[in-house]
C-alpha cells in the first residue's frame, strides 16, 4: 500500500520515542526513573472541578451531545471577556473559537492559510509538533535561528520571507526554551507580518506560567490586529485538562469560518465535558490558578539555583521559564545519545535537542530540555545531583 510521502516524511512523535527509551529498564529502588520529558500535569484537575464535571455528567444532557463545531458560545464569551481585560484589547466571542487541545489550533489556521509548497518560518528551536504538521502538509518550514537568550530576531526573519511565505510562528513562553519574549519582540514580529501581509500566529500555551505581571504583549491592543495576528491558547496546563483536549484561538471572523470547514470535518465538535470544565475553572479558580503559577515559579528559581552545579563542569543554562530549561552539555557525544545514556546511567528521562532542531544542525546535538512541571524543588534538587554525576 502506498504512503502519503509527506507523511513517510515526518518524523515520529518525539515524546512516544523517548518512551521507548525506559522500555525493559529496571530502574533501582534507590534511584527511580526522574521523567522530565513531558511537559503536561499528571495530576488529575483539582477536586472542585472535578466535582463540577461530575455534575455535568450526571445533570447536563448536551454534555454528551455533539455541539456548536467553534465551541460553547459561554466559553468563546468568557475567553474574549478575560482576555480583553488582560491585554487591554478589545476581543468579541465571535473571533474565539474552541478546539480539541492547542494543537489542533495550529494545525486548524495552519490549513487555513498555507498549501503544499508554502512556507512558514518558525524559530528554532522549534516545538515539534508544529513542524510535524508542517510536514504531513507538504509547507516548508523555514528555521530562524535563535540568537542570545534564545531570542528570534525580527531582521533575520525579514531576510526569509518570500513570495511563498504565509506566516511567522512564535511560541512565548517558548516550549523547548522556556523563553519569555520580551513585548518589544512580539510587537516587531507583528510590525514585520502587518507589513508583509503575512499571518503571525503566536502560541502562548503557557501564558498562566509567565514570570512577568501585566499583558505580556500589546498586540490586542493593535488597529486591525484581527487582519495580522492569530493567538493559539491551551487549557490542558492550567486547569490540568490534558485528557480532555480543549484548546482555543482567537482570529478574525473570516479567519474562523475558514477554520470551521477543517474542525467540523476532523472532529465535529470540541469535547463537551472538557468545554464546560474550561469554562468553570476560568471562572471559579482564579485563586487556584495563582498558587499554580507561585508553584512552578518556584521550580524556576530552584533551576537556576542548582544550575552551578552544572555550570562548573561546563553546562550552559541557555532558557528558563514557564515549564522548561533548556542546556547545553559539554559531552563530546550527541544529545540523542546522551539521554539515552542518562535513562540506564542515572534513571533520568529527558528530550534531547536533536529533536527540536532541523536535522543536522550541531546545536541541537549539544542541547537538552528538561520540563520541570512534575517534579517540586526537592525533586530538582535530585535531578542536579544526579546530572552532576554524568
Amino acid at each position: 500500500m502506498r504512503l502519503n510521502p509527506n507523511m513517510a516524511a515526518t518524523f515520529p512523535p518525539p515524546v512516544m520515542e523517548a518512551r521507548r527509551w525506559i522500555d525493559g529498564v529496571d530502574f533501582p529502588k534507590d534511584r527511580p526513573l526522574i521523567n522530565v520529558s513531558q511537559a503536561a500535569p499528571v495530576d488529575p484537575p483539582p477536586a472542585p472541578l472535578r466535582e463540577a464535571m461530575a455534575q455535568f455528567v450526571l445533570g447536563d444532557d448536551a454534555t454528551h451531545l455533539y455541539g456548536p463545531v467553534l465551541g460553547l458560545p459561554e466559553l468563546r464569551t468568557e475567553v474574549a471577556d478575560q482576555w480583553s481585560a488582560a491585554y487591554g484589547g478589545a476581543i468579541s466571542g465571535s473571533q474565539v473559537a474552541i478546539t480539541s487541545g492547542c494543537n489542533q489550533a495550529f494545525a486548524s489556521m495552519i490549513s487555513t492559510l498555507c498549501a503544499a509548497g508554502d512556507e512558514v518560518i518558525v524559530p528554532t528551536p522549534w516545538y515539534f509538533n508544529h513542524k510535524m504538521w508542517l510536514d504531513m502538509g507538504g509547507i516548508t518550514s523555514v528555521a530562524l535561528k535563535a540568537g542570545d537568550g534564545l531570542l528570534p530576531s525580527v531582521s533575520d526573519a525579514a531576510a526569509l520571507i518570500t513570495s511563498k511565505t504565509r506566516a511567522i510562528t512564535l511560541v512565548t513562553p517558548n516550549n523547548p526554551g522556556g523563553v519569555e519574549y520580551p513585548s518589544e519582540l512580539v510587537g516587531a514580529f507583528f510590525d514585520l507580518c502587518q507589513s508583509r501581509g503575512i499571518a503571525l500566529i503566536v502560541d502562548e500555551t503557557y501564558r498562566d506560567f509567565d514570570s512577568r505581571t501585566g499583558a505580556p504583549h500589546d498586540l490586542f491592543t493593535r488597529p486591525d490586529w484581527e487582519q495580522t495576528l492569530i493567538h493559539l491558547y491551551s487549557f490542558s496546563k492550567a486547569y490540568r485538562l490534558t485528557g480532555h483536549r480543549v484548546g482555543a484561538m482567537v482570529a478574525s471572523e473570516a479567519q474562523l469560518a475558514e477554520a470551521e470547514k477543517f474542525l467540523d470535518t476532523v472532529t465535529i465538535c470540541p469535547n463537551q465535558l472538557g468545554q464546560r470544565a474550561a469554562l468553570w475553572g476560568m471562572q471559579n479558580l482564579g485563586p487556584w490558578l495563582a498558587e499554580q503559577r507561585a508553584e512552578i515559579l518556584t521550580r524556576r528559581a530552584a533551576i537556576e539555583a542548582h544550575f552551578p552545579r552544572l555550570a562548573g563542569k561546563g553546562w550552559t543554562l541557555q532558557g528558563n521559564g514557564a515549564y522548561f530549561a533548556y542546556m547545553t552539555h559539554p559531552f563530546d557525544e550527541p544529545s540523542d545519545k546522551l539521554a539515552q545514556r542518562m535513562v540506564k546511567e542515572i534513571s533520568v528521562l529527558c528530550l534531547p535537542g536533536t529533536m527540536f532542531m532541523p536535522e543536522g544542525d550541531p546545536s541541537g546535538a549539544k542541547s537538552l530540555r528538561i520540563a520541570f512541571a512534575n517534579i517540586d524543588a526537592a525533586g530538582i534538587a535530585e535531578l542536579f545531583e544526579r546530572m552532576e554525576s554524568l
